[in-house]
């Protein structure tokens, strides 16, 4: 799993490694700093740093400077710009000050070169043009076992922390919506908000750092901020008014700066709630037997390629074309001997040019799909296809309408052939019994005796 986010750092860097020396270091020096920083996306601080007692900054890895904790940001392009030091995955470390003097201390033990790849830029120009950048990230065995280590010790203190929070008495806090105060366990006034209100959080068990969890929320509020949509509104009763009637009294679950109130986001190293709760899925569905007798499968409707007309079958589909619209796609298929590939860029070669309301024969625009459709059968230009560099292009892979089925019934194999003869209402005249003897007189059957005679 590491290689890849090497790779992409590496992709970052390269992207910003196509500039000119002047564009990196010294003249325009200050204008680089945006030119280096902007592919390489540095991410934002992670929540719920941990605060080294006496070290209320973190130092630079290679110098004396000093960046507050809660500026991370400023560390690493400091370090990105001065020091052409790129962390990998840098939202994925637990604990960013430990890491950071861990890592200082290494340094000044071993060179650089000895835990980090070295990412040369500019490597097609002259020598005195090309940069070199030092990246750290977890292929190094030692950058990984740091990673685990800092992380079991935050999911430790977290579990600590949650809890201390669940068997705290001394809970006190006033409800967002009512004011209604209440004391004891932070349950009391969760719940609350829950059935009263229905503003729901999660259960209480899962939350960590509650009061600083409330104290976010009650600031959105008093900021006139929903806490849903994140809009803002002018006074009190209009945000009020929009939270009950759009039904926006929940938190936005796509917003990462809730992430570090909610436990599950502590358990594994690098993966989300998200990620987890698909592996539990997953676990699940494993352990479970194979019995699929209350599955009901709804077969997916094609739609006629001129009109609205939908079909549960592809066979009757195409009697519908032929009928309603005169337009015979397996005749057409065999006539011209189409592969399954011709046969999609054909079927969207249609749908593009019914979108466009143009009729493909004559190539006259109209109004709307129902002028054409009268033109086209009036006109009999449904069978009148273009020749086939009109519609054999590169660009008629790609469908016109993403979930058209009639895309996935198609087929280059023989056997569909014969569907055409099939749904063709052909007559059939059985043989008259009433004079037996002369029918078998004259039946195949006695000439073929009689030439394996012959032939022994």
């Amino acid at each position: 799993m590491a290689a890849p986010k090497t790779q992409g750092a590496v992709a970052r860097l390269e992207e910003g490694g196509g500039r000119s020396r002047s564009e990196v270091g010294g003249v325009g020096y200050e204008d680089s700093k945006d030119c280096i920083l902007e592919p390489l996306s540095l991410p934002e601080s992670p929540g719920g740093t941990t605060t080294l007692e006496g070290s209320p900054s973190v130092p630079c890895i290679f110098c004396e400077e000093h960046f507050p904790v809660a500026e991370q940001d400023k560390l690493l392009k400091h370090m990105i710009i001065e020091h052409k030091f790129v962390i990998a995955d840098v939202k994925l470390v637990a604990d960013f000050q430990r890491y950071i003097l861990y890592w200082k201390k290494r340094f000044t033990e071993q060179p650089i070169t000895d835990f980090c790849s070295v990412i040369r830029i500019n490597s097609t120009a002259p020598l005195e043009e090309q940069e070199n950048y030092f990246l750290l990230c977890d292929v190094l065995p030692e950058d990984r076992i740091l990673r685990e280590e800092l992380q079991k010790q935050r999911l430790k203190e977290i579990l600590e922390q949650q809890q201390q929070e669940r068997n705290d008495t001394s809970f006190r806090g006033i409800c967002m919506f009512c004011n209604a105060e209440f004391l004891g366990n932070r349950s009391v006034l969760l719940n609350h908000m829950a059935k009263e209100h229905a503003f729901n959080i999660g259960l209480p068990d899962n939350i960590v750092n509650c009061n600083e969890f409330l104290c976010t929320l009650q600031k959105k509020l008093d900021n006139l901020q929903c806490l849903y949509c994140e809009k803002t509104f002018r006074d009190k009763n209009t945000l009020k008014d929009h939270m009950r009637k759009k039904q926006h009294r929940r938190i936005n679950p796509k917003n990462r700066e809730y992430d570090r109130f909610y436990v599950i986001n502590y358990l594994e190293l690098g993966k989300s709630w998200e990620e987890v709760q698909l592996e539990d899925d997953r676990e699940l569905l494993d352990h479970q037997e194979d019995d699929w007798s209350d599955w009901e499968e709804h077969p997916a409707s094609a739609v006629c390629l001129f009109c609205e007309k939908q079909a549960e079958t592809i066979e009757k589909l195409y009697v519908h074309m032929e009928d309603a619209h005169e337009f015979d796609l397996l005749k057409i298929k065999s006539e011209l001997g189409l592969n399954f590939y011709q046969q999609v860029k054909l079927v969207n070669f249609i749908r593009r040019q019914v979108h466009q309301c143009r009729c493909y024969g004559c190539h006259m625009k109209f109004k709307s799909k129902a002028d054409l459709r009268t033109h086209m059968e009036e006109a009999k230009h449904t069978s009148l296809l273009p020749e086939r560099k009109t519609w054999d292009q590169l660009e008629y892979y790609f469908p016109t309408y993403e979930n058209d089925t009639l895309l996935c019934t198609l087929s280059d194999s023989e056997s569909d052939l014969t569907a055409q003869a099939q749904n063709e209402n052909v007559p059939i005249i059985s043989e008259d019994t009433s004079k037996l003897h002369a029918l078998k007189q004259s039946s195949i059957l006695n000439q073929l005796l009689l030439q394996e005679c012959l032939k022994n």
